[in-house]
């Protein structure tokens, strides 16, 4: 064992650094284009690359002529082929450069809950969204209908139209993603409660009385928009002050500004006429 040890090269610093550093290129690059078209582009230009050792090992002079004459071209075709990626690369570069989340897909997506709030007070839709922070929800995810989507407005919107499958129970927000939809949740215990708010309000402030996670409760009676967090309730907010509360609470960084006026979509009014009459309403104050 000494032996060997004594024949290998001495390791510097910089050796071990540099090394690090290619790890670390060829770890982003894979993460990347995991799961895009790009994966299989990948194979097949290490294909080609096998292909390339293997000419110049077998003497083919004529393949190898060609191929050198057409080696200075392949990084405009692999700049043309992988544009979108590299546009995704630099981005997420030109943010880790910054410290700034302003543009990161997390913030747009809490703006995305924030424009769907606001959409469920305009129609009065009932609705219940709990964003996990450090506590994770398991427990409540696997009581519902696993989704694992990208949160986007549209899906929020689809969720919580009444008379659909899903729009009863809550949805829980992981990061930048819906990981599940219809779930049930703890109910509150506070007395107090019980007599005041309806069964939405006390299962948002009930599951941030177990865990440190975030709801945002819209009544299907009033259309207010609440927020409950560490076990208490902020009733009647707007989205406006929403985004602002949201922003603080998941540290993210919130551009000034006021959020767009969403128009009431009629059929969803006509369905949520019809569904008020046909389901029991909250209890409130």
């Amino acid at each position: 064992m000494r032996n060997l040890l004594a024949h290998l090269p001495p390791i510097s610093t910089t050796a071990v650094l540099d090394i690090l550093l290619v790890a670390f290129l060829i770890y982003g690059v894979l993460r990347l284009v995991r799961g895009t078209r790009a994966s299989l582009m990948l194979l097949g230009l290490a294909g080609l690359a096998l292909a390339m050792q293997f000419i110049r090992s077998g003497e083919l002079r004529t393949t190898n002529w060609l191929i050198t004459k057409l080696l200075p071209y392949a990084g405009f075709v692999l700049i043309v082929l992988f544009q979108s990626e590299i546009r995704q690369a630099l981005a997420r570069l030109g943010r880790m450069l910054a410290f700034s989340r302003a543009l990161s897909p997390e913030a747009d997506a809490y703006d995305d809950i924030v424009l769907a709030a606001q959409l469920f007070s305009k129609n009065k839709t009932g609705a219940l969204i709990v964003i996990e922070r450090e506590v994770g929800l398991r427990t409540f995810t696997e009581s519902g209908v696993a989704l694992d989507a990208r949160l986007s407005y549209d899906l929020l919107a689809t969720i919580f139209r009444p008379k659909t499958p899903l729009h009863d129970g809550a949805v829980i927000v992981q990061r930048d993603r819906i990981a599940a939809a219809a779930c049930f949740l703890p109910l509150s215990m506070d007395p107090v409660l019980s007599t005041q708010l309806g069964t939405r309000h006390r299962a948002g402030i009930g599951i941030t009385e177990e865990t440190d996670a975030i709801a945002i409760i819209v009544s299907e009676e009033t259309g207010g928009i609440s927020l409950a967090v560490s076990g208490k309730i902020e009733r009647d907010i707007s989205a406006d002050l929403l985004r602002a509360r949201l922003g603080r609470l998941l540290r993210t960084f919130v551009p000034p500004g006021t959020l767009p006026t969403l128009a009431p979509a009629p059929e969803q009014s006509t369905a949520l006429a019809s569904s008020n009459d046909a389901h029991p309403r909250e209890v409130q104050p």
